[in-house]
């Protein structure tokens, strides 16, 4: 086990975290070294098995994230944008993969992710599942394919605790959407509608966001024609597909050239 890659979970008492840390304990190809939360947390200095309401695991939760990303290999994080900027300084000086499942960034957080991608590998992705990223490449060929004649509207719906809006996911697909036709998201995003808008901006790409009950998470894709719509859909119902995502992204990125990268290329899609 000592010659397997070593992986820290920030943010452990979160719902990614649990299955995180969950997926990294049956994994044959890791170890779980580390696991963080924010100080004064109740977690803290408690055995992370006993705070998740299991058996003694040996491995207390901490909040000196400099300590175990020290003697870590990879370091898996859907926290907070700040949070993970902060942990990224971190990655960098320690030269581990840093795989990142957190959204919500601005322009500010991501320009600091790029600077610290020179120095360690990040895998940013705003869904680390399969059916998403295949899901992305079918958006982008279909948007190829019909021309602006078919309005575009992106559909999401995630659990109520879900702090941002669009999620990452939907981004993600509003941009395979706009590169499919060739042109900038930020000139033909379409994020507000209230009251009297008027009509619909030819070429937009909408977004809407639904929130509400435990949904993992659904992604629609609407290309809506004069007669005819087709709708590509994936729908998410048990969250470990995003933590197993994760580690194999935290495997992939081992021995790999400092970077950013996404899971497009850990898929090698």
């Amino acid at each position: 086990m000592a010659n397997l890659p070593g992986i820290v979970i920030m943010g452990a008492s979160g719902r990614m975290g649990q299955m995180l840390i969950h997926t990294v304990l049956q994994s044959e190809k890791a170890r779980l070294v580390g696991c963080v939360e924010r100080a004064g947390h109740p977690w803290v200095g408690r055995d992370v098995g006993e705070a998740m309401g299991g058996p003694h695991l040996g491995l207390a939760v901490t909040d000196d994230a400099i300590d175990v990303i020290a003697q870590a290999q990879a370091v898996i994080d859907f926290t907070t944008p700040d949070a993970t900027v902060a942990t990224a300084t971190l990655t960098a000086q320690a030269r581990a993969v840093h795989v990142i499942g957190t959204t919500g960034f601005g322009p500010e957080h991501l320009q600091k992710l790029k600077a610290a991608a020179q120095h360690a590998v990040i895998v940013r992705a705003g869904n680390m599942s399969l059916g998403v990223n295949l899901l992305m490449q079918l958006t982008r060929k279909v948007a190829a394919a019909l021309d602006a004649d078919f309005d575009i509207e992106i559909v999401e719906a995630h659990h109520r605790h879900k702090v941002d809006a669009p999620s990452g996911t939907a981004l993600m697909l509003g941009q395979a959407a706009a590169e499919g036709r060739g042109v900038a998201l930020d000139e033909v995003a379409d994020r507000r509608r209230d009251g009297i808008t008027g009509e619909r901006a030819r070429g937009a790409i909408g977004f809407s966001a639904i929130r509400g009950g435990d949904v993992v998470g659904e992604h629609d894709v609407i290309f809506a024609g004069m007669g005819e719509r087709v709708v590509l859909r994936h729908i998410a119902t048990d969250r470990a597909i995003f933590a197993r995502g994760a580690l194999r992204a935290a495997l992939w990125g081992q021995d790999r050239k400092p970077g950013e990268y996404d899971m497009l290329d850990v898929l090698g899609l």
